[in-house]
């Protein structure tokens, strides 16, 4: 069902939640250090954790895949209410941790798009060709 792909990015929400006050506390700040973004970084674990064991029915896909897509939206929306220039007046630490999880971010993408291996993508090629043939007739 498509309602257990919101329940699973609840629970990464939760630990991302909490994860992000964490990192908060560790660096010295009294506020959520990227607490949305580790938690939809824990969602796709999960989902490439989940899909190819069969752990994941299509419905519930389908549910992760919303809440995927509606990740920017949600994002764009938590910056514009964020003060910007107290930020930087807090002093180095709101710089240091913004470059980091900038960095960090890069990384996971390079890694993510490093798993794929080119054999799989020109299987998916392929794939999408064959699927798209009756229509070119």
């Amino acid at each position: 069902m498509i309602i257990y792909g919101t329940a699973l990015l609840a629970c990464c929400h939760l630990l991302g939640i909490f994860l992000g006050d964490l990192l908060g506390q560790l660096i010295g700040v009294k506020t959520n250090v990227g607490g949305v973004g580790i938690a939809m970084l824990l969602l796709i674990f999960a989902r490439l954790y989940m899909q190819p064991r069969g752990l994941l029915p299509k419905p519930t896909d389908a549910g992760v895949g919303f809440w995927a897509a509606m990740y920017i939206p949600v994002v764009v929306a938590m910056a514009a209410q964020q003060n910007v220039v107290a930020a930087l007046r807090g002093g180095p630490v709101a710089l240091l941790s913004a470059f980091g999880a900038a960095a960090v971010c890069a990384c996971c993408i390079a890694l993510i798009n490093r798993t794929e291996s080119q054999a799989e993508i020109e299987v998916e090629t392929e794939a999408a060709a064959t699927d798209l043939a009756p229509l070119a007739e």
